[in-house]
């Protein structure tokens, strides 16, 4: 038991709270690129993101994994994505600090459900049983360069809302 929840039935929480993390900063990351700041969402987006990394480590591992690793990674990445946006509003470069740890924060969410899916889902499985074959590696250099594209999205739009802003006052 974990949490009081049988192994199951915290393990559909944990993909619950992970689905939600990944569905919102899908709305919130690409809504900041187009200047729109959806301040619930990018929360949302953030807490949720969080709980995935918190409660990851609440399974029953023995030593260390590459679960532990990404879930610190993502821990450590998280902690300066909240102090970009709470702490430090978004203002000045904490906005470019928020853009490029919000997005490696929800490319390691990404990372796992590929890896995930490829484990659990039959057909994915039968392409890439040990994780390590080209169908893979591809999903994943593909992931990798489409959070590349929409992290540059979001550092540019970034730059643009410092020039307006500087612009304004001068």
């Amino acid at each position: 038991m974990i949490l009081g929840l049988s192994i199951p039935a915290f393990i559909a929480l944990h993909v619950a709270i992970s689905l939600i993390g990944i569905v919102s900063g899908l709305v919130a990351l690409p809504a900041m690129a187009r200047g729109h700041g959806l301040p619930k969402v990018q929360g949302l987006f953030l807490v949720t993101t969080l709980l995935t990394s918190l409660t990851g480590f609440l399974f029953p591992f023995r030593g260390f994994t590459p679960a532990i690793g990404v879930g610190t990674l993502s821990t450590l990445v998280l902690i300066i994505a909240f102090a970009a946006f709470y702490g430090l509003g978004l203002r000045g470069r904490a906005r470019g600090i928020y853009a490029v740890t919000a997005t490696i924060a929800l490319w390691l969410n990404l990372f796992v459900a590929v890896v995930q899916s490829f484990l659990k889902v039959p057909a994915l499985n039968r392409l890439a049983p040990t994780g390590t074959e080209p169908p893979f590696l591809a999903a994943q250099g593909l992931l990798l360069i489409l959070m590349l594209i929409l992290g540059a999205a979001i550092l540019r739009q970034t730059r643009l809302a410092r020039k307006v802003a500087s612009r304004s006052i001068a």
